[in-house]
């Protein structure tokens, strides 16, 4: 994504939330510059498990992380069950972005990128600006696989 005279390049690892890949988490956010945290807006339980990951990306992420928190869904907004005050206070009070998104109809998702590419802090690279596309795709490995030339 370019964003003025920067070219922001994001790698994006989906770790689906799921309780039995939490152990994994840490593997997908370790060095991470920034984090999406996505709850459903019609779901209460989902916003206050997206509570405990901007947590622990708050106390076990890198020191300057950006984290966003994404309220999806919006859609759904005659379903909600997660007040949009609510979860923009808690994200003030977490120093999170705050959006409320669709994946369905790509409202905000955009907007919500460009908000996070804002708030990176900026280096210098040596390398000249390399333009690239973004592609979104979720995976949730079954096991590891064993690399053969891995030693760890």
């Amino acid at each position: 994504m370019c964003l003025n005279d920067t070219t922001v390049k994001f790698e994006i690892w989906d770790t689906a939330g799921q309780e039995r890949y939490h152990s994994l988490a840490p593997m997908y956010y370790r060095g991470a510059q920034a984090a999406i945290v996505v709850f459903d807006i019609t779901n209460s339980e989902s916003f206050d498990k997206a509570n405990q990951w901007v947590s622990e990306l708050q106390h076990q992420g890198s020191p300057n992380i950006v984290i966003a928190l994404a309220g999806n869904k919006s859609d759904l907004a005659n379903k909600r069950n997660v007040p949009t005050t609510s979860a923009q206070s808690y994200a003030e009070e977490n120093g999170c972005l705050f959006m409320e998104t669709s994946a369905k109809t790509n409202l905000n998702v955009t907007e919500l990128f460009v908000a996070i590419a804002k708030k990176l802090p900026k280096t210098q690279t040596t390398k000249p600006p390399v333009h690239s596309t973004l592609s979104l795709q979720a995976t949730v490995p079954d096991e590891p696989d064993p690399d053969p030339k891995c030693k760890c």
